[in-house]
């Protein structure tokens, strides 16, 4: 903002405000942020688990443990058998224990009343602190922590390929902007050629030299390069827009762009050679891949982890009221329990291996996309280092063709004024000076454009 109070805007200053307000990297920075935590959450899964339970509840009646008041015969010891024996009712005709019904009559019996059975349990309090630390998870623990590192490391490289994005779209905007500025200085000068040849023309028209026709010709060539012109401004004024907008500024915002006036913009350009290996490992997408192939080898393994045996401690701590160690007394007990928790799984008709079977696949399936990423992208340096080579021969043929044009214009504009060269022969020269001018500009821009594609494609873009 400093550089647009000056009055001018630099290339890095352009890339720098769209970075810091485009909206998508911001969504990207909390991505990064999401990542984290749930990478912070996979490694809270080593450490015990500690949970608080509590519980209320209401019940409409109360617990009998019988439906009526019970007597239990009893037994005495006998001196005779060494033994304890019932004490049964004995016929005294017979001296046999009496039975009534089929059923021995007990002689005495223990009482136990139905009301002692019964108990309150119309409010019911319940709490327990348990304490879960994991031992053995088949490696679930371990590959679901791999997969959060990789995953924030993949939210990582997502981000910067975005900012690659950015930078790309920035240069492309700025470079126009750049290009329509200097196509609108060309169309000016057109116009003050065509000007100066239609004063000309007029002159000659009051001296009998010129034919009205010729200066309709003029005229019409004048309206011409008018509109071009017209066109430019709209052009540039629409470019610096999208500039604006790309930088995340107002689009009404106006600034002025450093490069604006410079003669030659295909300047300070770099050499063609690169080495893939290091295309490859400085590529974000490239990087992306290959930690999304980690990431599916590691979800291969937590589904490996469910074949395996899991082995967990458990203590735990709990409360209740009633008090279930002391006879449903309306008062809190509690009590503690140490134990260990093993799962096996013995059989599941091949679900589970066909499960493990899927996720290897998909993972193989990852592989072989960065193969084929990466043999498109040794194809793609390869195009941009021609397109590159052929901008610059492009631009070193439009610099001799507009020295030509140059030479061809002077010449025409000496012999129209000595009287040996007519209105169409200047106006040839002018357009063909013209046209030679755009396409310098047009190889210029095209030269600039091809390096930043280049840098893109190369990974070196940001560096």
């Amino acid at each position: 903002m400093s550089a647009m109070a000056q009055g001018t805007v630099s290339l890095d200053s352009c890339r720098a405000m769209a970075l810091s307000n485009n909206k998508e990297l911001r969504q990207h920075d909390v991505k990064i942020q999401a990542a984290g935590y749930q990478r912070k959450e996979a490694a809270a899964a080593y450490l015990p688990s500690v949970d608080l339970e509590a519980m209320y509840m209401y019940n409409s009646r109360q617990l009998a443990l019988v439906d009526k008041d019970q007597m239990l015969p009893i037994k005495k010891f006998s001196l005779e058998k060494q033994g304890y024996e019932y004490d049964l009712v004995v016929n005294p005709m017979t001296g046999e224990p009496l039975q009534v019904g089929g059923q021995y009559v007990p002689s005495s019996v223990a009482l136990l009343p139905k009301d002692a059975l019964t108990y309150n349990i119309h409010n019911v309090f319940a709490g327990a602190l348990t304490v879960t630390q994991p031992i053995y998870m088949g490696g679930k623990i371990k590959a679901m922590n791999e997969m959060t590192r990789y995953a924030e490391e993949l939210a990582r490289s997502m981000r910067d390929s975005k900012v690659e994005e950015v930078i790309y779209n920035v240069d492309a905007a700025y470079w126009q902007v750049v290009s329509l500025k200097a196509k609108q200085k060309l169309a000016e000068s057109y116009v003050n050629l065509i000007e100066a040849l239609d004063r000309d023309v007029q002159a000659m028209l009051k001296q009998g030299v010129a034919t009205r026709s010729n200066l309709l010709t003029v005229d019409v060539k004048l309206n011409e390069a008018q509109v071009d012109l017209t066109k430019v401004n709209n052009g540039l004024v629409l470019s610096r827009m999208l500039l604006a907008q790309v930088c995340g500024l107002p689009v009404n915002t106006t600034f002025t762009l450093a490069d604006e006036d410079r003669e030659n913009v295909a300047t300070g350009l770099r050499s063609t050679d690169v080495d893939i290996n290091n295309v490859w490992a400085r590529r974000s997408d490239v990087h992306s891949l290959e930690l999304a192939t980690k990431i599916f080898d590691q979800k291969a393994k937590v589904t490996r982890s469910e074949m395996m045996p899991t082995v967990a401690a458990v203590a735990a701590a709990h409360l209740t009221n009633p008090n279930t160690y002391n006879g449903f007394e309306n008062r809190f007990g509690g009590a503690f329990s140490v134990g260990a928790m093993v799962k096996m799984p013995l059989w599941h008709w091949g679900g589970l291996t066909n499960k493990y079977k899927a996720a290897q696949a998909e993972a193989v399936v990852k592989r072989l996309e960065l193969d084929d990423a990466k043999d498109k992208i040794q194809l793609q340096v390869s195009q941009a280092q021609f397109r590159y080579q052929e901008a610059l021969k492009t631009y070193e043929m439009t610099k001799a063709n507009l020295a030509k044009a140059d030479e061809n214009l002077r010449m025409a504009q000496v012999g129209f004024k000595e009287g040996i060269s007519t209105t169409d022969d200047v106006l040839t020269a002018q357009t063909a000076w013209l046209k030679a001018n755009s396409e310098k500009i047009d190889a210029e821009i095209d030269v600039r454009l091809c390096d930043v594609y280049l840098s893109k494609v190369t990974g070196t873009l940001c560096k």
